[in-house]
């Protein structure tokens, strides 16, 4: 039962990690301007415990994620700051950098480029092999048509003649 609880709450704050960046951006640009929780909330006519919610990133007392965006639109716009770039933070999901994870797959992926490059000469010659026959008896097939037709023609001073 405690794995299960330890999962959730990773799984909670992986979901969570955007939003406490975002709502640290809110809080430092809401206190450089020297506004308070109740202040800014009573201006965007929301409360001041959804305020507080968003800038300590805890998604459990918000409603929805869409509402969520809405109202971290209005507040920075609000509060004067690039509305853009926090709404591109929801977007970015960054996780704790694990270096031995980051090694394996680089491992991983430098032995499927050797296998690639491996097998990669031999195709390509196999391929220009096949190109170069089939090209080899398109040539021979027209040449043979075009040679046929030119020995059953007969030769204009024969038709000449004959008229």
């Amino acid at each position: 039962m405690d794995e299960i609880k330890s999962n959730n709450l990773d799984n909670n704050s992986k979901n969570n990690s955007s939003l406490k960046r975002i709502g640290n951006f809110i809080k430092e640009a809401r206190v450089s301007r020297n506004q308070s929780i109740e202040e800014l909330a009573s201006d965007l006519k929301i409360g001041s415990h959804q305020l507080q919610a968003i800038e300590e990133g805890n998604e459990d007392h918000l409603p929805e994620k869409v509402f969520i965006k809405a109202m971290v639109r209005r507040i920075s716009e609000k509060l004067k700051v690039d509305t853009d770039f926090i709404m591109s933070e929801f977007k970015t999901e960054r996780k704790d950098v694990n270096i031995e994870e980051i090694a394996q797959e680089v491992s991983i992926k430098a032995k499927k480029n050797r296998k690639v490059k491996n097998q990669n000469p031999t195709e390509v010659i196999f391929f220009i092999l096949i190109s170069g026959i089939l090209g080899l008896l398109a040539s021979v097939l027209i040449f043979n048509i075009f040679s046929e037709s030119f020995q059953n023609q007969v030769p204009k001073e024969e038709l000449i003649n004959k008229n």
